[in-house]
């Protein structure tokens, strides 16, 4: 059985001119933007604030836009008046902010968004007369309501932002055995002063103390948001508040519209023919276009699934794929790429060494790059899976899919050069060469993923977003690589959330493997549930191929 791929955890605006045969569309020029964030050293986090300012430009990148990312410590006067929105990300706790910058947001009338910390800085200096200028105050930081302990292991902080009727609760655990807390509790006070200058769009609350605060306070062309909604994001999580606000933020004017999309995940040489034809039966029926994330080579070198003896199966070969793809595109499935052969080399990595068991683009075993890693090397096994579609008499896959998510830096530099679209969640780094083990500088990854698609990511990319997740069942008696358990519930719950974010879709995948009899699974039940659950709450299904 394989192993499930693994769950993660400004604009140009189009003016439609009025119907005259001589007067075409006319878009506006991209929006000059700029990431400002935190970056200390030498300290141990001196990347992280590069971390945050990639997800952003990432969320930015859905819209037209250049972005421009640089420490807050670079900052040089009147820098800000070249970009029509200038966000700061203060990530670090009393990071100095240079006097040019401060001066510049009191005088600019260009947007401009501070996130968390280090609003003091400004706030609490006479020079700015903050409070008479923006008409609101900063009243300093509140955390845990009290250190956790093994007795009181959830003591409470400001962990709820209310959102167009939806609670989004803030991540937090616990570790008693090390004492260890993985959260972000901090969060900025501030109290509106005069309400013709301020108002708080959103407001965030304190489920043990039912104390609330705003959350996002907008003082004309001054946004404030009380913490960094890039942490510990989540489907559920005040991330999409971020992601929906920013239509606000750039000026966008982009009306209610939600999609959704289906994804047949790690086709391969040894597909069930059956399953996949009663899921392409069924999803006809709907009317449902999807897709199929199809692996054009086939590996297990280390014979894990066939009595120790390695195996290989190029396309050429894997008549039983062959005759399920045919099946499904006769009946409107579109094929992507997802991985030349979806494992690395003869090794683990790290589980089977099989194809869709593990990782191809990335040492999952040492958190590194392969040792081969480079551009070049990928370009290389994206263009054998291309021509392995070829030769087999298929147009090439509209897309691209990362097995499990990620690649390196290096490798994911070579799929637009192969493809104008990807189709995934990914993972982000600091560097092109990460290294994750320095004392002082040491790179970051962060995983993310969008609820609508991304014209241009950090990596040159086009995405289109999954952001539901995947329904999974524990089966570790028959598997010991699939023991986790996600419902069809649980991703319908993803769904409701995502309405919150204007233009947001509903985008899941499915294994469909989890037809088979064997696994004595309600596959096939949960996935109708959840197709008829995403229908009823409004979505409109989408061909992947052909979203704008």
């Amino acid at each position: 059985m394989k192993k499930i791929a693994a769950i993660f955890i400004l604009i140009a605006e189009l003016f439609l001119l009025n119907p005259s045969p001589a007067v075409a569309q006319v878009a506006a020029p991209p929006i000059k933007v700029l990431i400002l964030y935190d970056a200390p050293s030498p300290d141990p986090y001196e990347k992280l604030g590069l971390s945050y300012a990639i997800m952003l430009r990432n969320l930015i990148g859905h819209f037209d836009s250049s972005v421009d990312l640089v420490p807050i410590q670079n900052y040089t006067a009147g820098k800000l008046n070249s970009y029509q929105a200038t966000f700061y990300l203060g990530s670090y706790y009393d990071n100095p902010i240079p006097a040019a910058f401060l001066n510049d947001v009191s005088a600019t009338q260009n947007t401009v968004v501070w996130f968390k910390y280090n609003l003091w800085q400004m706030a609490w200096n006479p020079t700015y007369n903050f409070n008479v200028h923006y008409g609101f105050s900063f009243n300093g930081l509140k955390g845990l309501n009290a250190a956790p302990t093994s007795s009181n292991p959830t003591p409470g902080f400001f962990d709820t932002v209310a959102y167009k009727g939806k609670s989004m609760l803030k991540y937090y655990a616990y570790d008693a055995a090390s004492g260890t807390v993985n959260a972000d509790p901090d969060v900025g006070i501030t109290q509106i002063i005069d309400t013709a200058k301020a108002k708080a769009l959103v407001t965030i609350s304190n489920s043990k103390t039912s104390e609330q605060a705003p959350y996002i306070v907008r003082a004309g062309n001054f946004w404030y948001f009380a913490d960094l909604p890039l942490s510990y994001i989540g489907p559920r999580d005040r991330y999409l508040v971020l992601c929906d606000i920013l239509h606000d933020i750039v000026g966008d004017n982009q009306g209610e519209s939600h999609k959704a999309l289906v994804r047949l995940e790690d086709v391969d040489a040894l597909v069930s023919y059956s399953t996949v034809k009663t899921l392409t039966d069924y999803m006809l029926g709907k009317k449902i276009p999807f897709s199929i994330a199809t692996i054009p080579h086939y590996m297990d070198p280390l014979g894990v699934y066939n009595n120790g003896i390695a195996e290989e199966v190029p396309m050429s070969q894997a008549g039983n794929l062959k005759r399920a793809l045919n099946y499904a595109l006769a009946r409107g499935g579109k094929i992507l790429m997802h991985g030349y052969t979806h494992q690395y080399d003869s090794m683990r990595n790290k589980n089977t060494g099989v194809s869709a068991d593990d990782f191809e683009f990335w040492n999952a075993v040492q958190n590194t790059p392969v040792a081969e890693d480079s551009t070049a090397w990928a370009l290389a096994r994206l263009q054998a899976g291309l021509a392995e579609f070829k030769t087999n008499g298929y147009a090439t896959p509209f897309a691209w899919e990362a097995p499990h998510y990620q690649s390196s830096p290096l490798s994911m530099r070579a799929v637009p050069l192969v493809f104008n679209t990807t189709y995934q969640r990914a993972v982000y780094y600091t560097s092109d060469t990460p290294n994750f083990t320095l004392a002082q500088g040491k790179d970051f990854a962060v995983g993310q993923f969008f609820p609508y698609v991304i014209k241009k990511d950090y990596y040159g990319q086009r995405v289109l977003p999954e952001n539901l997740g995947n329904i999974e069942y524990d089966i570790h008696t028959i598997d010991p690589y699939s023991n986790v358990v996600y419902t069809w519930q649980d991703l319908y719950l993803n769904a409701q959330y995502a309405m919150v974010v204007r233009d947001g879709f509903a985008s899941f995948f499915f294994h469909p493997f989890w037809l088979e009899s064997s696994l004595n699974v309600p596959g096939y039940k949960d996935f109708q549930s959840l197709i008829q659950g995403i229908t009823g709450l409004g979505y409109t299904w989408a061909d992947a191929s052909t979203l704008p």
